[in-house]
């Protein structure tokens, strides 16, 4: 076991109340705002050098954020002021687990207040070599997690180009034997007026709605009396973020329930997306998700077709289709759209060759991508399980 012994946290670090910085006296810059959520704007002063580390003042023990470089810390926050010799990532690793870590009974996580804080016992290692050295085998883990976020953005970015320059721009290679495989719509192919989407379109292709392709499906609204804290995992907008599903504190409905439900049940690839509030949010449905029940806020989507897949996908990002949201969403106080809604779009579709042919270069974007937040899935879930026993010293690391 490493070398861990109770420390008082004020003889470790300490904690400093963040500086005001209201949003009308911001002028743009290099340097970040970080506040209790995390880089809340930039400004083109700073209060404090790197390394950082920043945690919210309100409520209990916040988020951690690290930071390399020069920063401001908002007043919303508490930032480490000195880290009085120690290794800053491995103290930004022990603040990230307080509330995991053995500690005495007079650590209890309080209230965000710095003097309280600084009065914290927890177990702690003084060896700065084994401080990085525990904070590199985390790093290592964050940075592959990092990594793989990195990679899918620009996978996600390729595919959204593609769509863009195929089926919005319409410079889709033309096959046919005038267009010898060059741009469409750049090399003079026709295009032709059309009165539904009062638009341009490239001639042969089909208006239809969108449920001619798709198909789609609103949750049920469970209501509250079937909730239960063990059972079936069923979905709301919350769990849907950055493009993928977080389910791990999303509600339960009790298993005798469960039958009532079974044509809401998702399946692996179903695309769902929030329909109140910020709308257009969305995820694809993965194994590791499952067995997963919709439920109301969301909206379910498949393609009629399996080679539409990718192409739904991307439509759902498209700027096209988030205008539409936005234009027949209902409600005074909350935007909400529905089947009814999407019912009124109709979307200009090309050949079914062209959309296989789309589906052949995306295909293996989108697997890739699925892929790599399984990956991430399961490397999240190895630190945080090595954090707590890295820091009460139960492991040893050489």
């Amino acid at each position: 076991m490493s070398k861990v012994s109770p420390k008082r946290l004020g003889d470790l670090i300490t904690l400093k109340r963040g500086y005001d910085l209201p949003e009308k006296n911001r002028v743009s810059g290099p340097y970040p705002v970080i506040s209790s959520a995390g880089v809340s704007g930039f400004h083109n002063e700073y209060k404090v050098e790197g390394q950082g580390v920043v945690t919210g003042r309100y409520g209990t023990l916040g988020e951690m954020y690290f930071v390399e470089d020069k920063y401001w810390p908002h007043n919303t926050a508490l930032y480490v002021q000195n880290f009085k010799g120690n290794d800053p990532k491995y103290i930004y690793y022990l603040l990230s687990c307080l509330g995991r870590i053995r500690t005495s009974d007079k650590s209890a996580v309080p209230g965000v207040n710095r003097n309280e804080l600084h009065e914290m016992a927890i177990p702690a290692i003084d060896d700065r070599k084994l401080q990085v050295a525990i904070r590199k085998v985390l790093e290592a883990i964050d940075n592959k997690i990092e990594l793989n976020n990195r990679i899918n953005a620009e996978l996600e970015a390729m595919a959204k180009t593609l769509y863009d320059y195929w089926f919005v721009q319409f410079d889709f290679p033309d096959d046919s034997p005038k267009g010898q495989g060059k741009p469409y719509k750049t090399s003079g192919g026709k295009m032709v007026y059309n009165p539904t989407l009062k638009r341009e379109i490239p001639e042969g292709w089909e208006v239809a709605p969108i449920a001619k392709y798709f198909n789609y499906q609103e949750g049920p609204g469970i209501t509250k009396e079937k909730y239960a804290n063990e059972g079936h995992n069923f979905i709301n907008i919350k769990c849907i973020q950055d493009n993928d599903l977080d389910v791990s504190n999303a509600s339960k409905i009790a298993d005798k329930f469960v039958d009532a439900y079974s044509h809401f049940q998702l399946d692996e690839n179903d695309i769902v997306l929030s329909t109140s509030g910020t709308l257009g949010r969305l995820a694809i449905v993965r194994k590791v998700h499952l067995p997963l029940l919709l439920n109301t806020s969301v909206i379910r989507f498949k393609a009629r077709e399996f080679y539409y897949f990718e192409y739904l996908y991307c439509y759902l990002q498209s700027q096209t289709f988030i205008g539409y949201l936005n234009q027949l969403a209902t409600g005074s106080i909350q935007k909400n759209f529905g089947p009814t809604h999407l019912a009124q779009i109709f979307e200009t579709f090309p050949s079914e060759n062209l959309i296989i042919e789309f589906s052949k270069l995306t295909g293996p974007i989108l697997k890739k991508i699925i892929s790599l937040r399984s990956e991430t899935d399961e490397l999240i879930k190895l630190r945080d399980w090595l954090l707590p026993i890295l820091m009460n010293g139960q492991v040893t690391v050489k």
